[in-house]
């Protein structure tokens, strides 16, 4: 078969190839991403696969390079079966570090007052805001996926990761995306998406 030809049927077969396809697929990731954000809520982000012992560790960084390669490059059976196990690996590095006494992330708001004398709340998710909030308290509260769209905009971050050569910058999703928004009116499951920064912009 030719190189044209392999990568046409590439193209055919990939999950996000037709709305219909990209909508079974993105209901998969978004369960396993709901999963991660309720791990990471509970366990603090990066931290819960240092709980567990190497070898789940190291069982559960395979699984998420199946998942990840999944998205990337996956047929739409991959994407289901990767995003069902990425599901279970979480849940056993939770039942893993449950079982051996590990401590959860502390969920109270982190605070501080700035010069004007404003209260400033800092929480993990819209949840924690409204709890913070509800408190009745002047309070100006801070999710964390507020902070980073705030820094993604500040020019000075990029001067401070100039000065500090391999630093990195991972994008974790804290809230789960209605799908429907990346399809425009009009069209049929069936019809094909062109290409995937088409939805994804």
């Amino acid at each position: 078969m030719s190189k044209v030809k392999n990568d046409a049927h590439r193209r055919d077969t990939r999950w996000n190839a037709t709305y219909g396809t990209y909508l079974s697929g993105q209901a998969a990731i978004d369960g396993a991403d709901a999963v991660a954000i309720a791990m990471e809520k509970c366990w603090g982000i990066d931290r819960l696969r240092l709980l567990v012992s190497p070898e789940l560790r190291e069982k559960f960084d395979r699984q998420r390079f199946l998942y990840n390669t999944a998205i990337r490059s996956g047929d739409l059976q991959e994407v289901l079966t990767q995003s069902a196990r990425m599901i279970k690996a979480w849940n056993a590095l939770d039942m893993a570090a449950e079982s051996a006494g590990q401590p959860p992330r502390a969920s109270e708001a982190m605070e501080t007052t700035l010069a004007d004398g404003t209260v400033v709340a800092i929480v993990f998710d819209d949840t924690e805001a409204k709890r913070v909030v509800r408190s009745g308290r002047r309070v100006v509260v801070y999710t964390l996926e507020e902070l980073g769209r705030i820094l993604d905009h500040y020019a000075e971050v990029g001067k401070v990761k100039a000065a500090f050569p391999g630093a990195s910058v991972t994008i974790i999703r804290k809230s789960i995306q209605d799908p429907l928004d990346a399809i425009p009116d009009g069209v049929s499951l069936d019809d094909r998406m062109d290409d995937i920064e088409a939805f994804q912009g």
